[in-house]
């Protein structure tokens, strides 16, 4: 398969994995809300955020690294398989054990503490998903990660929508993910044993270079998810669990654009890894590739958002006080500009083994998001925290250009900018006449939409050198 159209194929599949975990999670938060309210979707979400820190730092570093070395010596697999799991079980014990201790140390409430405690058990069969997953990405079978996820996200969803109806609490939700998590490691290894022949034994020697050489990525992983999720972190501290219910509630409007953007750019890293031997100029042109790929979706999006916001807010939550809100929503989407250049640029340093510039990026962005984090959100809460956010996104997309301009190659902005905001201009009229004739929400939403994918067919899809087609 060509490479273009094997990177589009991998970037599908990953993307129907990430939309329908993306979806599964929008609805079952917005669920969590109507039923339980505001606090106990803080209470989930403020444990969601530690599961993630905790599972990134002591997991994660060995998937980059696993990933990388796989796609360069796919002859491995075997050893990478056995040995990397037993290492990642170790690792995600010490995870589990290590955020138990933190939640307990914390001030939190008893029953929010306890859901913390019940979220983290999932630390373990997502950490050992992790190597079977490395290996499907790193040969570029993406397909197979959506095959033995997307099936087992809905059956969770649906089970999760019935134990809510029936006015179950949150602690049956939890158990279900547990289960799910759980279901998913065992089909990625059935799946996994079709195409590589484990091999039975325990290379002491391998685990330890692991280790080793994965201290880095541990590092980059663990400061990049927590300066990800510092804002929840310092508003939960210095707010209430009510608050970060009301915040999260409206972050999750922009995961339509963090699930295809996070997907393209993790489908896209294999490539990039292949290019380092091809020479700077191929690198740049992958890379330029997919920025500009996001920045035709990002752009567009925040226009969108700007637009239609506030009703999009209260379509979603049917609570007219979310529209007063719409403000946050405004703010925090700014951030969206800086993560089309952000996300490509990280997997970038890492395929040139560079990830120690990723590490001193992730620690200037969460001392900056630290600090500003504390001072916004003790003044001002809410507007605090997305002021916060914007800072933190900023700062990474700073740090990140300066270092790929001075250790790797220029991006050609005028270049790659040319589409999107010709796509974004597009959009302002198309919603500048929907707003003259007073269009309803849903068929503002559709039109937006068809107009959308007719400007991108044309301007991307069927221009003569057009991304990836």
């Amino acid at each position: 398969m060509p490479q273009k159209n094997k990177l589009i194929s991998n970037s599908l599949a990953m993307l129907v994995n990430r939309l329908t975990q993306g979806i599964a999670t929008f609805i079952l938060t917005a669920t969590i809300a109507r039923t339980l309210g505001a606090e106990v979707l803080g209470q989930y979400l403020l444990a969601m955020n530690y599961y993630f820190i905790f599972v990134n730092l002591f997991s994660q570093g060995f998937k980059t690294l696993f990933t990388r070395e796989l796609s360069l010596n796919p002859e491995i697999a075997p050893i990478y398989l056995v040995s990397g799991t037993l290492l990642q079980l170790l690792f995600g014990l010490i995870g589990y054990i290590a955020m138990s201790t933190t939640i307990f140390i914390l001030p939190y409430s008893d029953t929010t503490s306890a859901i913390c405690y019940l979220v983290g058990a999932m630390i373990i069969p997502f950490a050992l998903s992790n190597i079977t997953e490395a290996i499907f990405q790193a040969q570029e079978k993406m397909y197979l990660i959506a095959f033995s996820t997307v099936p087992i996200y809905i059956l969770r969803l649906l089970a999760i929508i019935w134990f809510l109806h029936l006015q179950y609490g949150l602690e049956y939700v939890v158990i279900t993910l547990i289960i799910s998590e759980s279901l998913i490691l065992i089909v990625q290894w059935l799946l996994l044993l079709n195409i590589v022949k484990p091999k039975w034994q325990i290379d002491r020697n391998f685990i330890w270079k692991a280790v080793k050489e994965s201290k880095t990525f541990f590092a980059l992983e663990g400061m990049g998810i927590i300066a990800s999720r510092i804002d929840i972190l310092t508003l939960s501290l210095l707010g209430s669990e009510a608050i970060v219910g009301i915040y999260g509630a409206i972050c999750q409007l922009l995961q339509p654009y963090d699930i295809v953007s996070s997907s393209l750019a993790l489908a896209a890293f294999p490539s990039m890894s292949k290019a380092v031997a091809e020479g700077k100029t191929k690198q740049r042109q992958v890379a330029e590739n997919v920025i500009e790929i996001l920045l035709c979706i990002s752009l567009p999006f925040l226009v969108g958002i700007y637009f239609i916001g506030d009703r999009l807010l209260l379509f979603i939550y049917q609570n007219p006080s979310f529209t007063d809100r719409a403000v946050i929503l405004h703010i925090i989407s700014l951030s969206l500009i800086t993560a089309a250049f952000s996300r490509p640029f990280n997997f970038l340093l890492i395929a040139n083994g560079l990830e120690k510039l990723n590490l001193i990026e992730v620690a200037i962005t969460t001392i900056v998001g630290g600090f500003t984090g504390i001072v916004l959100i003790s003044q001002f809460k809410l507007m605090g925290a997305a002021l916060m956010s914007l800072s933190i996104s900023f700062t990474n997309f700073s740090v990140m250009m300066f270092f790929v301009h001075n250790r790797l190659f220029h991006i050609q902005l005028l270049k790659i900018m040319f589409r999107p905001l010709l796509i974004s201009f597009l959009m302002v009229i198309v919603f500048l006449v929907m707003y003259q004739i007073n269009l309803d929400f849903l068929s503002t939403v559709v039109l937006a939409t068809l107009f959308y994918i007719g400007f991108t067919t044309l301007l991307v899809v069927r221009k003569p050198g057009g991304i990836y087609l």
